[in-house]
């Protein structure tokens, strides 16, 4: 049997960088946004609780599927297996490297004026 694929989304949502695993990710026919389905959550049976995971599990709680912008966006991997879902702040952390895209993206076939 084939192996599932495992893809982590790394978005920036209200500040902060969001890392979420899920088993299928695709540009949707809304323009401009991402669509994330099936997210992957830890085992509820483990013994030490992530508090950043429980959050993201009450936030996607009855989530089937979720539109992310793509300037939101910061990257998308496959991956072998699934780790934990983050919050991680976005600013005000001198060590962060993660920067937001400045400019809008304007559709394709548009001049920009």
């Amino acid at each position: 049997m084939a192996q599932k694929r495992i893809y982590r989304i790394v978005f920036h949502n209200q500040g902060k960088v969001y890392e979420l695993y899920a088993r299928k990710v695709t540009q949707d026919e809304m323009y401009a946004f991402v669509e994330v389905s099936d997210l992957i959550f830890g085992e509820r049976t483990k013994l030490v609780v992530d508090p950043a995971e429980e959050q993201l599990k009450t936030e996607f709680a009855g989530v089937k599927r979720t539109y992310i912008p793509l300037h939101a966006v910061v990257r998308i991997d496959e991956v072998d297996k699934e780790g934990a879902n983050k919050i991680l702040p976005a600013t005000g952390d001198k060590s962060s490297t993660v920067t937001p895209f400045p400019m809008p993206i304007s559709p394709p076939g548009r001049s920009r004026d």
